[in-house]
């Protein structure tokens, strides 16, 4: 029954609507040469309304930074690479990417919708999914090879953000990353690497899946915000473990709950407790000075 609700929660989280649009100004190819390691054979990558799951992006072999730039008058000089979720099987692009980039873009903030690489899928990625939901050793087999390459992906955002940020109106040391999901266990992943050319200088971690295994945080590890629900049925323990391991190491990270939610609550307003987490980054957004010029 868990793993049921676990799924029927996933359908939310893919097919929710976004109350405003962003407007995207180009698309950047992480790796123009062709991006390091496979998960093996792959269909072309589509974006398309697939019912129950919504408006989702599939079979991401070659990850790209989308950009969207808010209004130069309020531009911060901030940067977020948003990386949605979606089970690693697909990408919730709308309800957690591109929604997510307008809002933050009403902001000051300069957004990155990330397409990082994807578990391969086929027409009937439904059944696999649900499969793999019902056995978790299943899904966490399936993932442990797509997690160095994710991975390399969040890094490579964060590294050319950097190395461009001139052209793009931001701050080199203002490049952090939100994720959803299973969004925010690459953002974590990155972050975790702890390279210095490639680490975020912020992560904010929405239910993050982070799929089991050891959580060794740098000493030097960027402050964490962590948001999550506490009825969320997949999820709920995961970001207790992934602030307290922080905290252990001595880094700032924060953990703000909502009373319900569910699951891939993501920015469509649902009128429960979970609407207030736009407000709730703003303010921790503001705390840490993301929002001044």
């Amino acid at each position: 029954m868990r793993v049921l609700t676990c799924f029927f929660a996933l359908f939310a989280l893919l097919a929710g609507g976004t109350a405003a649009e962003a407007r995207e100004s180009e698309t950047i190819k992480l790796f123009p040469n062709g991006a390091p390691g496979s998960m093996g054979p792959m269909q072309p990558e589509t974006t398309a309304d697939q019912p129950p799951f919504g408006h989702v992006t599939r079979n991401v072999s070659h990850p790209t930074l989308t950009v969207f730039a808010p209004d130069p008058k309020i531009a911060t000089g901030t940067a977020v690479i948003i990386a949605p979720g979606g089970g690693f099987h697909l990408l919730s692009i709308e309800n957690e990417g591109t929604g997510v980039a307008a809002w933050l873009n009403s902001l000051g903030i300069t957004a990155f919708v990330l397409r990082y690489r994807l578990l391969p899928t086929g027409d009937d990625f439904g059944p696999l999914l649900m499969r793999r939901l019902m056995n978790f050793s299943e899904l966490e087999a399936a993932i442990a090879p797509l997690r160095p390459l994710a991975t390399a992906d969040g890094e490579e955002a964060v590294r050319y953000l950097r190395a461009n940020a001139a052209q793009f109106g931001v701050k080199p040391d203002r490049v952090g990353m939100m994720g959803f999901s299973a969004g925010g266990a690459v953002a974590t992943w990155t972050a975790l690497a702890a390279k210095a050319d490639s680490r975020p200088d912020f992560v904010v971690a929405m239910y993050p899946g982070l799929v089991g295994g050891p959580l060794a945080v740098p000493a030097k590890a960027p402050p964490l915000l962590a948001m999550v629900a506490d009825d969320d049925p997949i999820v709920r323990p995961e970001s207790d473990r992934l602030v307290k391991a922080w905290q252990a190491a001595g880094a700032d990270a924060t953990l703000v709950t909502f009373a319900s939610g569910g699951h891939g609550f993501g920015i469509a307003k649902s009128g429960k407790a979970s609407d207030a987490w736009t407000a709730r980054a703003q303010s921790w957004f503001e705390a840490k000075g993301l929002l001044r010029k």
